[in-house]
């Protein structure tokens, strides 16, 4: 599929799957006959996983580095799973953070409610 495609599929700009390519996010596309790029559709997968590691808070220095694994494939598994392990806990540790902060506003905005009572 060519860049407009993937972009309209995977919701990323033209210019993000560009910028993705060439810090080594996503693996270099073939070109077809007219040198434009052409992507394979397994690509989109990929693309979904890094964007659950964005919405997770993931540096892209990491996603740069499970990528890296990634590529090396056979031998790296032991390493990816350490990683994910690693950022789960920190994304279970922000949603403690987040319960926390969202019961705050919620006792607040309760507070305020119970002013308008009368």
């Amino acid at each position: 599929m060519k860049i407009g495609e993937l972009a309209k599929r995977s919701g990323l700009s033209a210019h993000t799957i560009r910028y993705y390519e060439r810090i080594g996010l996503l693996p270099y596309a073939s070109r077809d006959q007219s040198s434009q790029r052409d992507y394979d559709a397994s690509i989109l997968i990929w693309i979904e996983f890094l964007g659950r590691l964005r919405t997770t808070g993931m540096p892209i220095r990491d996603m740069l580095h499970y990528a890296a694994l990634q590529e090396r494939g056979v031998g790296t598994e032991t390493a990816r799973r350490e990683m994910l392990e690693q950022h789960r806990e920190r994304v279970r540790t922000h949603l403690a953070e987040l319960r926390a902060a969202l019961l705050v506003l919620d006792t607040k905005i309760a507070g305020y409610a119970g002013q308008n009572r009368g």
